[in-house]
């Protein structure tokens, strides 16, 4: 089951539903379990296909608890440990300097079932030095790491950006680069990272063809996409 949070990761999951993995099962971002990828944004007279009701208890039964859920998510923070933050910047804990939306399911979701990040700006402030502001999802770190817990389904997969493509796969789950996409370099990556990266075996990231492109349309009708990344950089078409 695949839980896209937010625009990219949500076209991202449809697109694979709809070409290399159609078992594939999806959250609708409602209260659904859909067996066909529904449009994102206004969808006028279009009428989902619903595979069954999936409430917020039963989720956790069906998905979370049992590990057959992926969820990519779009955190503010990451660090070398694959910990990330999306509840609150600077300050202290009893006063941040900003305040945003708190753990969430975070510490059940990192612990549970596999994870994966979408980043649409690759800056040092994203990918930080040292640790998180507040951690709100579990990563590899071992100063962490409670004596006598079970930490054997955190499974940390990819980091996605609007450089390169990142996994866990380095010397103790550090991460490493994979892929570079066309004209970055991986010292741009890593001035643009607030730690070490390791370089992995690069090459250079796949893109869309036209197929794939007009199947991202038609799931998002309105472009949406086009607000994620700055000054939405022009596609390329790749081969198909």
């Amino acid at each position: 089951m695949a839980t896209g949070v937010g625009p990219v990761p949500r076209l991202g999951a449809s697109l694979a539903k709809l070409t290399h993995t159609p078992e594939l099962m999806m959250t609708d971002g409602e209260a659904y379990l859909v067996e066909q990828p529904v449009p994102i944004g206004p969808r006028g007279d279009y009428k989902p296909k619903f595979a069954g009701h999936l409430p917020f208890s039963r989720f956790f039964d069906s998905a979370v608890w049992s590990g057959r859920r992926h969820a990519m998510v779009t955190p503010t923070q990451i660090d070398r440990f694959g910990q990330i933050n999306l509840s609150q910047l600077g300050g202290t804990h009893q006063q941040p300097k900003t305040q945003m939306l708190g753990v969430r399911g975070f510490p059940g979701n990192t612990i549970y079932h596999p994870n994966s990040f979408f980043f649409p700006s690759h800056t040092p402030r994203v990918f930080v030095a040292g640790e998180v502001d507040m951690v709100s999802g579990v990563g590899y770190n071992p100063a962490k790491r409670v004596p006598g817990g079970n930490y054997s389904a955190v499974d940390l997969r990819v980091i996605v950006t609007n450089l390169c493509v990142m996994d866990f796969g380095g010397k103790d789950n550090a991460i490493r680069v994979v892929s570079l996409h066309p004209g970055v370099t991986f010292e741009q990556v890593q001035e643009a990272t607030g730690f070490e990266l390791e370089r992995g075996d690069i090459v250079e990231t796949a893109l869309p063809g036209a197929e794939e492109l007009a199947i991202i349309a038609r799931l998002d009708p309105h472009n949406i996409r086009a607000s994620v990344i700055k000054d939405n950089p022009p596609a390329r078409v790749g081969q198909a």
